[in-house]
């Protein structure tokens, strides 16, 4: 049996949330998980949990991973506080996370660790893990920020913000340490995945007025993506990255979110 893929999307930030588990064993991972948050009064609320909480419940899951594609700047992960939910999952990123910290640390006069303690566990590029009887893999797609990763769990990957659905094309890399050059060589070694691979997304924000979507193929996004479809140089990529990323503002919910991610998020 494949595994299984439930999606959770959070509109105000535009996130899609995932929570996939082996059919098999019942085994669970909860994927780039969302908190509400209130800029105005700095409040956080667990709305945006309460269906994925009730998924696993109601399928009797047994959540055994807490996975980070990054640390986000457009929203607050949930990932510590469901660590605290559920004790036992393992709350893990790439271990990119540690130049992140130490990037963004001192510019927020930061008193916190800068070596990746907050964790329980910081995956190498390439190492391999399992979901029940599904083995899982890390591949570093750095460039959007340099501590993305995407998990690929079975048939299928998640890609983080590296790359969006095909008529919405590829991440920013504009922020600290991103690099557009180097997310198309990341991307590369995505594409390079059997094209049947299901590819799900982090964010979508409809392009054109089209419904919100969250999955497509290695297939559909070689032959459509727009930023990157077969055949797009390296050069030419940087170029369309780089006149995109000079319009775009920052994310509003930047400096609390990159805050509280660069620790696994916040505590309940």
């Amino acid at each position: 049996m494949s595994l299984h893929v439930a999606s959770f999307f959070h509109p105000d930030s535009h996130t899609f949330s995932y929570v996939v588990h082996d059919p098999a064993t019942l085994q669970a991972a909860v994927i780039d998980p969302v908190l509400d948050y209130d800029p105005d009064t700095d409040a956080l609320g667990a709305g945006p949990l309460q269906p994925l909480l009730a998924h696993v419940q109601n399928n009797a899951l047994q959540v055994r991973w807490l996975l980070e594609t990054h640390a986000h700047a457009d929203h607050v992960s949930a990932g510590r506080w469901l660590k605290q939910q559920w004790p036992q999952a393992t709350l893990a990123m790439g271990d990119g996370i540690v130049q992140v910290q130490k990037t963004f640390a001192p510019r927020y006069a930061l008193q916190v660790p800068t070596d990746g303690s907050q964790f329980d566990h910081l995956f190498a590029d390439g190492e391999l893990f399992t979901l029940g009887a599904i083995q899982a893999e890390v591949i570093a797609v750095p460039g959007h920020t340099s501590d993305s990763v995407a998990y690929r769990i079975g048939d299928a990957l998640f890609t983080g913000d590296s790359l969006f659905m095909p008529d919405g094309g590829t991440a920013r890399c504009d922020f600290p340490g991103g690099d557009a050059a180097q997310l198309y060589r990341s991307i590369q070694r995505l594409l390079a995945l059997p094209d049947a691979t299901r590819v799900f997304i982090c964010h979508d924000y409809g392009p054109g007025g089209r419904e919100v979507a969250n999955q497509t193929t290695i297939g559909e996004q070689r032959a459509r993506n727009i930023h990157l479809r077969d055949g797009v140089s390296e050069a030419a990529f940087v170029a369309t990255r780089q006149e995109r990323d000079a319009t775009l503002p920052e994310p509003k919910l930047m400096h609390p979110s990159v805050k509280a991610n660069i620790q696994g998020g916040p505590a309940r």
